[in-house]
């Protein structure tokens, strides 16, 4: 009996536009390409991709002080706030119109000590004794400007770039720029210090437009980070291994028929990532594997240190082995908001964090990966000279504090200024885009061509508006 040839016939115009119109493509695809097509669409989205710029930096450690922290208790001194404290705003510093409206409440001292601390006389406030051990290693930035004058807003642009949701995360460029150097853990990584969650949750670390796979990964605080890791024990490596399997060919042939979904695919992707994750991730994120002098240096052994600092040493342990971008939340959901009480408020928030990133900073250096992790340090804003409910500050984004380390940055100096009261940025300021162009190259790309096309539009991290600062970078 003679085979006869089978011949599927398009049941819907829709299906005919599909598979011809897809077909055609892939055929012009692979002429233009010289027949490398099918490589290029099959090519693993997480795969280490070359930076631009030869580059020190390859991971990126971000201290996320989630609420906004007072840059004017911290690290940028104000002489002239004290000297005016309980007075009105002077006129020569303009109308203020912040988070609460119209702000014409009287000033509000700070109580804190400062004094100049290393070889580069950094300032930095009573508050942080242990990280101002580190101040030649800082480059402070005093002049950062935020769109976003609530915490929404605020968290979401220092994230994505934009103060409303839908963008892709500064994490996922960093993957989508340079892929995953460890094929086998997630190349992003999310860490909080509570259960609380963290404002505007995983629209912070999402992927936006881009492919679902590079999207960050939340592990949980504590000895048990990575839910649901190990199978139960019954199950046998062998079983478990058919049962993906067969999963696998379940969802390829549903994902074939849908190839615009990319959750489909990261779902796909997230599977065979948990089964190889299943061997590599135990030893990785088993802290007790650690020495009790390092464990100490972190502050671990102390009740008020021990979450942030089992993040922190997580953090280090976590781009040791090849995940590229790592970010730790401090004060999850809004912890930093002191509209009142800010004594009481910073304080005990300082308290928790000061160790623990003095013993990160510490660390990396004597681990040898000081020079390729770029440490970043701040919030979504900072707070007002203005007082608000007689102890506490209101949210300022006009002129704000952050600071960056390692990773091939210049310590021991600042970069910007606000003025006399910290107000607002007057000298070089660093607008959110500004600051993700720095920090794309810091890890060697061009923000300028590092694009994900959406829709016929050329996206950017910095929305097509910021300027990678040379003074920060130390380039011309």
């Amino acid at each position: 009996m003679t085979h006869q040839p089978h011949i599927e016939v398009p049941t819907s115009r829709r299906e005919f536009l599909a598979k011809s119109g897809g077909g055609f493509g892939a055929l012009a695809l692979a002429a233009l390409m010289g027949g490398a097509g099918q490589a290029a669409v099959s090519q693993d989205p997480r795969a280490p991709k070359a930076p631009h710029f030869p580059a020190k930096a390859k991971n990126v450690i971000f201290l996320f002080m989630e609420g906004g922290p007072s840059h004017i208790d911290l690290f940028d001194p104000k002489p002239l706030l004290n000297k005016l404290a309980g007075q009105k705003i002077p006129e020569s510093f303009g109308k203020v119109v912040l988070a609460m409206g119209e702000n014409d409440a009287p000033l509000l001292k700070c109580p804190r000590k400062w004094k100049q601390h290393g070889e580069s006389g950094l300032w930095v406030s009573d508050w942080f004794p242990e990280i101002a051990t580190c101040a030649d290693d800082l480059c402070v930035i005093r002049s950062c400007i935020s769109d976003g004058i609530n915490h929404s807003s605020g968290v979401c642009q220092m994230n994505t770039g934009h103060v409303i949701g839908g963008r892709p995360s500064l994490g996922a460029w960093a993957t989508y720029g340079l892929g995953a150097e460890n094929q086998d853990m997630p190349a992003f990584v999310v860490l909080t210090d509570s259960n609380r969650q963290v404002v505007n949750g995983p629209r912070n670390w999402g992927n936006g437009f881009m492919p679902a796979v590079y999207q960050g990964v939340k592990f949980k605080s504590g000895s048990d980070p990575i839910l649901h890791l190990n199978p139960p024990s019954h199950i046998t490596a062998a079983r478990q291994k058919a049962k993906l399997g067969f999963l696998n060919q379940i969802d390829r042939r549903h994902a074939d028929e849908r190839s615009d979904l990319s959750e489909l695919e990261a779902r796909i992707k997230s599977y065979e990532l948990a089964f190889r994750m299943q061997s590599a991730a135990p030893s990785i994120v088993d802290l007790s594997a650690e020495s009790e002098e390092t464990k100490q240096l972190y502050g671990i052994d102390q009740k008020e240190t021990n979450v942030f600092g089992s993040n922190c040493l997580m953090a280090r342990r976590l781009v040791e082995n090849g995940v590229r971008f790592v970010q730790l939340y401090s004060g999850a959901g809004s912890g930093w908001d002191a509209h009142n009480n800010i004594e009481g408020n910073h304080g005990k928030l300082c308290k928790e964090v000061d160790k623990p990133i003095a013993g990160l900073l510490k660390d990396l250096k004597r681990r040898g990966l000081w020079d390729e992790t770029l440490v970043i340090w701040g919030g979504e804003f900072g707070r007002t000279p203005m007082s608000e409910k007689g102890s506490g500050r209101d949210h300022n984004p006009t002129g704000f504090t952050m600071w960056m380390a390692g990773g091939g940055i210049t310590g021991g100096r600042t970069v910007g200024a606000t003025d006399e009261l910290g107000l607002r940025a007057i000298e070089t300021p660093m607008h959110v885009h500004d600051l993700h162009a720095t920090i794309i190259r810091a890890l060697g790309m061009d923000h300028t061509k590092l694009i994900y096309r959406h829709k016929g539009r050329p996206e950017r991290i910095d929305m097509n508006e910021g300027r990678a600062e040379s003074k920060i970078l130390g380039i011309s």
